[in-house]
């Protein structure tokens, strides 16, 4: 079953605000959002965990003209207090062809707050 339209809603903030120049590029707002047991399965096809995340947004070149939206955007409650939320995001640059991927995330409810366990990203044609 989806999860509540609050539960949806405020998770769709989370994700929206982790494409955010300025959110990527503080690690304390991305360690508020990840879980010390967070794991990546990048589009690259690399493993990343917390602290590999973090260190590699901080050296993220800022793309000022890159515009990400998050369409499709779903969720399945797998336990209490655990979603899984699945979308696709198209990236503009200009000048560029848009990439296009999608997304699965799995969050969980600790301690009152949402925090991201898992994120995977895979590349895909145009839709």
């Amino acid at each position: 079953m989806k999860a509540d339209d609050l539960q949806e809603s405020l998770l769709c903030e989370f994700e929206e605000c982790l494409l955010q120049s300025d959110v990527r590029k503080s690690a304390k707002d991305v360690m508020d959002l990840l879980a010390e047991e967070f794991i990546e399965f990048g589009s690259s096809g690399r493993v990343f965990d917390k602290q590999q995340i973090i260190n590699s947004l901080q050296n993220e070149p800022i793309e000022s003209l890159t515009q990400r939206s998050i369409t499709e955007f779903k969720t399945l409650v797998l336990a209490t207090g655990v979603v899984l939320v699945t979308y696709r995001i198209v990236r503009h640059i200009s000048g560029e062809q848009p990439v296009h991927s999608l997304r699965s995330s799995i969050w969980k409810l600790n301690n009152d707050r949402w925090k991201m366990i898992f994120h995977q990203g895979t590349l895909v044609k145009e839709s």
